[in-house]
């Protein structure tokens, strides 16, 4: 397969994923509150994601490791997950949606992290170049929060489970155009898996990314229903994640300069600081449309630049058969661990305290992180060298 056919591919299912995603993570919250159901009730069922992304991405990343293949897997698993996600078209109930959303995400976990360590396989660590592929989930990401959210103004909410079984739907077909597993030689694989996760700089880099994705507990949880409940429309709502994603893609393609002139741990610092600001402002300014604004473009370097340099750092860490567990231990210790944590505690602090404190919380996470970043991620300069 050409080059350019195999970023093409590659980039086709960033964009379908990132479609899906776009109209669940802005509007699901919003969809179970019409349904009626408390913030404890949506922090439970909203953690089901992160706590299936701390136990199955590794099952599934050994199981392509021993012979399965990444590209299979993705396959059944978003077929499945679009199956599964018909299942919304009929639950009403909290028991049978915690039972749908667990499945759903069991399988819906599994294809990110496989996808990422076919691309970074391809393309031996050019980050460059993986920059460019996955900007394409930014744009559809964009494309689809800013157009839904007028669509839900006007047709209501309860709609959302149709349009995500068709968007899983429509990234299950994507996943069949995905190139084959890169072949390459492993070098170094006696070195123990153990022995790399008891690395110093490794148990730091893993502490940060928990605590970053706890400090966007209460962002993922219950930024939109924060903004609805002080005057936002459903449009505006979108809007504003739009302008999130916006800046993400700027910072995704800014990233091999960015990285020419910064190291990695400096990277992950300063996006960490940002997200120390962030989380303030949307806790307490919330009625200021124009520091909303400022606030989201700030998701460039809380998401977009955190996220492409802990990636780096995470495949120099993790080489040969090692990747795709590395990838799957990134999701499950950062997006898996902190998530669910960040999620539960956040439906619990958000009616007994407030969504002003809950929000200092996870700016308080942020800071933490920043903390151990600052005196114990230390990288030698070859680390750097990935752009």
């Amino acid at each position: 397969m050409k080059e350019r056919q195999l970023h093409s591919r590659l980039a086709l299912f960033y964009f379908t994923y990132f479609l899906m995603l776009g109209a669940f993570a802005p509007y699901f919250a919003l969809y179970l509150k019409s349904m009626g159901f408390s913030s404890f009730q949506i922090g439970a069922l909203l953690a089901l994601g992160p706590i299936t992304r701390i136990i199955f991405p590794p099952l599934w990343a050994w199981a392509a490791d021993h012979g399965w293949g990444r590209g299979r897997l993705v396959r059944i698993a978003t077929a499945a997950a679009t199956l599964v996600c018909a299942g919304l078209l009929f639950a009403h109930g909290f028991s049978w949606l915690f039972v749908i959303l667990l499945v759903l995400n069991i399988f819906w976990c599994a294809a990110l992290p496989l996808v990422e360590a076919t691309t970074l396989g391809h393309l031996t660590g050019r980050l460059a170049d993986y920059g460019r592929i996955r900007v394409w989930g930014s744009v559809s990401f964009v494309l689809v929060v800013a157009t839904l959210g007028v669509t839900l103004d006007e047709v209501g909410i309860n709609v959302l489970p149709l349009i995500l079984t068709a968007l899983f739907g429509v990234c299950a077909a994507s996943a069949w155009l995905l190139p084959a597993d890169a072949g390459h030689v492993h070098h170094g694989e006696h070195v123990p898996l153990g022995r790399i996760l008891r690395r110093p700089e490794v148990m730091a880099l893993f502490a940060s990314c928990f605590l970053m994705a706890l400090a966007h507990g209460p962002y993922n949880t219950f930024y939109s229903i924060q903004l609805v409940d002080h005057g936002y429309s459903t449009t505006s709502v979108g809007w504003l994640w739009a302008l999130g994603v916006i800046a993400e893609v700027v910072a995704f393609l800014w990233m091999p300069r960015i990285l020419r002139r910064f190291s990695l741990p400096g990277v992950i610092g300063f996006s960490l600081a940002c997200a120390v600001v962030r989380f303030l402002a949307v806790g307490w300014l919330v009625d200021f449309g124009w520091i909303m604004a400022l606030a989201q473009l700030l998701h460039a370097a809380t998401f977009g630049a955190h996220h492409a340099a802990a990636l780096a750092v995470i495949h120099q860490f993790f080489q040969g058969r090692y990747q795709a567990r590395g990838q799957a231990l990134y999701t499950s210790m950062g997006f898996g661990a902190g998530g669910a944590a960040g999620g539960l505690l956040t439906g619990w602090m958000w009616d007994h305290v407030g969504p002003a404190l809950t929000f200092t919380a996870g700016s308080a996470a942020a800071l933490l992180a920043l903390l151990i970043v600052a005196t114990r991620l230390r990288l030698n300069q070859s680390a750097h060298a990935v752009a």
